[in-house]
This record gives C-alpha cells, structure tokens and sequence, in this order.
C-alpha cells in the first residue's frame, strides 16, 4: 500500500512539474501601448480612439487612450507622458501639444527601451520610430487653393488655428498662408490668429477679424474647434453667409450641417480612425522588434464640399 502511495505522489508531483516547466505555458500578457493624444474635447480624437482600440483588439494588445481637457494643456499632458512612463509600456503613442516640450520625457521612453510613434502632430526630436499623420502642409495648401479660386483670386480672408506650438498648427498656417501668397497674391491674409482649438476662444477672435475688417469675404480654420468658432461668429452675429467663403479642417456634425446648408463651402478631411489604427500598427511592429520605419506614415486626406460629402470615400473618412 505504500508503495502504491508513494508511487501516486511521484505521478502527482511529475504532472505538476511539468505544468510548471515544459508543459504548455501560461498565455502571455497583452502588450500595453500607451497612447497620449492631444485631447478629448473634439469628435475628432473620439475618431482617433476608435481606430486605434479597434487595431488594438486585432492586434490581441490593450490600449490606453488619453489627453488634456483641452489643446493648450501643455503641461497636463507632460504629466500624463510621465504616469505612463512609470508603467513601463511596451510602446507608446503620442501626438505633441508643444513640438519641443515633450523631447526630455521622451528620452527616458528610449532610455527605458520603450518604441515612441508619433501620430497626428509630431514632436523636434528624432527619438520617434516614424510619424503617423496627414501631411498638412500639403492639406491646408488644398484648403488655400479652393478658396483662391472660389474667391476668383482677390479679397481678404481672415486665418484662425489652433495653435502655434504643435506641428499641425505650424504646418497648416503655413500651408495656407505660403500657398495663398505664392498664387493669390491679390488675397489679403488677416492672421493667423490662435484660439486653441477652443469654439469661444475662436468665435471671439473671427468676431474681432470681422469688426476690424468688416469686407472680410472668407475664413479658414485650421481645425474642429477654430472652424466650429467662425461658424458660430457668423451665425451669431446673422451675416449674410453669400458674401462669406468658409473654409474648414476636419469632421463633425456642425460642419456637416454646414456644408449641407451652404454656409460652408468646405472641409479638409484627414482619416482620423485611420489614424489611430495606424498608431497602433506600427506600435506593434516595434514591439515585435522592427524598427526601421519611413520617417511618415501618410494617412492622407480628402476635399468634401456640397458636391463631393456624400461620396462614399468622403463618407468614410467624416465622423460626428
């Protein structure tokens, strides 16, 4: 009978060596990407979210989508890079409220070996394994030719962005302004001017353009929020919206109905959940140990006005 016990407990004690040791191993953890994107406050970085969860379930990785109330919180969003940090992520994800701002924290990321991807708004550094974004310089150019020729090439055109500290803000006023000169020279810019991103911020500054330059006959804005404040500006102060060309950036349901009901002429429209998917593509990849990427990964951009916002491509690429 002992022998017949001892012999159970070397059974028993082989079965659990070997599920402990060369047996099937445990499922490895998730891979936890950090992604700090530049805030919340828009639909367009909802659009980003989206994407960017739904690669992460393809990918069988676990994402944390976050960022500032708002697109001036430069230093908020310093702090959110630095709690992410503290977790040692497999990869992190960032789109820069303030180009040079982030450098320092992100050499730790690399210190600690942890792959950077930038996306939307790219950072002064080269510590980025590559960039994922639309190139706006190129997008905003677009926004400046159709409103030259809807402009038949003369007139005053007010520019509202929303920053002048990350690279999409810088890009696209310049995109616009040095496209504008450079074949409109009969157009008189007034700006760029600065609201944040910010609906009363930037109402308040199309206000301003308007008292001080009452023939002011077109706006650009160089996102959701500097676009959603003209809109707000012109409908508030009840101009006649045939004499004003409204050009925007971005999706969302106010410049939707605006470009249906023709107070808008048109929009820019990048591919937001393409965005956020791509972030995640590439996070993957350099956690899976690749890392020599093209310096962007262009997700492109489209033109929706009247004629074109029910296309399907259009239709893919809008969110509200």
């Amino acid at each position: 009978m002992k022998r017949f016990l001892s012999l159970a407990v070397v059974v028993v004690l082989a079965a659990a060596a070997c599920s402990s040791g060369s047996g099937t191993a445990a499922p490895a953890a998730k891979p936890y990407i950090s992604i700090v994107s530049k805030g919340f406050q828009h639909q367009f970085w909802q659009a980003v979210k989206k994407g960017a969860e739904d690669e992460a379930t393809k990918e069988n990785a676990t994402v944390n989508f976050m960022g500032p109330n708002t697109e001036s919180d430069v230093q908020p969003q310093m702090d959110m890079l630095n709690a992410e940090l503290a977790k040692k992520p497999a990869a992190l994800c960032f789109a820069a409220l303030d180009s040079k701002a982030a450098g320092p924290t992100l050499q730790k990321f690399k210190d600690a070996n942890i792959p950077v991807i930038a996306f939307d708004s790219g950072v002064d550094s080269d510590i980025p394994l590559t960039t994922v974004a639309t190139d706006n310089v190129a997008a905003a150019a677009l926004a400046a030719d159709k409103m030259g020729d809807k402009l038949g090439g003369k007139g005053k055109v007010g520019v509202i962005i929303h920053d002048q500290t990350s690279r999409t803000g810088i890009d696209r006023a310049k995109g616009f302004v040095d496209e504008m000169k450079a074949k409109y020279p009969n157009i008189t810019i007034i700006g760029p001017q600065y609201g944040g991103g910010d609906l009363a911020k930037s109402a308040d500054l199309a206000k301003s353009m308007l008292a001080a330059n009452p023939d002011i006959n077109g706006f650009f804005g160089g996102n959701e929020g500097s676009i959603g404040g003209v809109l707000n500006a012109v409908t508030e102060l009840h101009l006649d919206q045939t004499k004003l060309t409204i050009i925007g950036y971005d999706s969302g349901q106010k410049q939707i109905d605006a470009i249906n009901s023709g107070l808008e002429y048109g929009a820019v429209q990048q591919s937001p959940i393409g965005i956020g998917q791509k972030c995640v593509v590439y996070a993957m990849k350099a956690i899976n140990g690749e890392t020599k990427f093209d310096k962007v990964i262009d997700t492109g951009f489209l033109w929706a006005d009247k004629t074109t916002i029910n296309n399907a491509d259009v239709q893919a690429v809008l969110y509200k």
